[in-house]
């Protein structure tokens, strides 16, 4: 029973200090994907440059590959969805927004694509150009051995190269 006790209080002091946290750090820990959601995403200067419509995971890993982006009310580039890697994004959990840190005429040349043709994110020539794009080309997201995006080259429809 001593157990149960110690283990009882050690969880009332968690909750105590959880309580006591700055709202700003609360933000900064794990949420759920519906919350980071419709969140803003602005470059280094603070200007806004869009908004987080969809998170993209790595099956593998449980990890977040990309945040799917629309750019397109602040940068007149239509409805074209971006995959952002999820490495290039910065928590700004005191305005609560996600800093990407791209000048917005740089991204006006950011490989996109159509909300009705999502490209084959696991095609290897794709993750290559997007994670150079944004200066994450160290890190790829690797396709199964036995899927067919890791025989494919081409795979689905990914922006031309510009």
């Amino acid at each position: 029973m001593r157990g149960s006790a110690g283990t009882a209080k050690n969880e009332r002091d968690a909750a105590s200090a959880a309580a006591r946290r700055d709202p700003q750090e609360l933000w900064a820990m794990t949420h759920r994907a519906t919350r980071i959601i419709g969140t803003d995403v602005r470059n280094a200067e603070g200007e806004a440059l869009g908004d987080i419509k969809e998170l993209v995971i790595e099956p593998r890993t449980g990890e977040i590959a990309y945040a799917v982006v629309s750019f397109g009310g602040v940068l007149g580039l239509g409805d074209k969805l971006f995959a952002v890697p999820w490495k290039a994004l910065q928590l700004d959990a005191r305005d609560h927004v996600f800093v990407l840190d791209v000048e917005k005429e740089r991204l006006r040349q950011a490989p996109g694509f159509d909300p009705d043709r999502w490209p084959d994110m696991a095609n290897a020539q794709w993750n290559t150009e997007v994670r150079r794009f944004y200066g994450q080309d160290r890190e790829r997201v690797r396709p199964h051995p036995d899927s067919p995006a890791s025989r494919s080259t081409t795979g689905g429809e990914a922006a031309p190269r510009r």
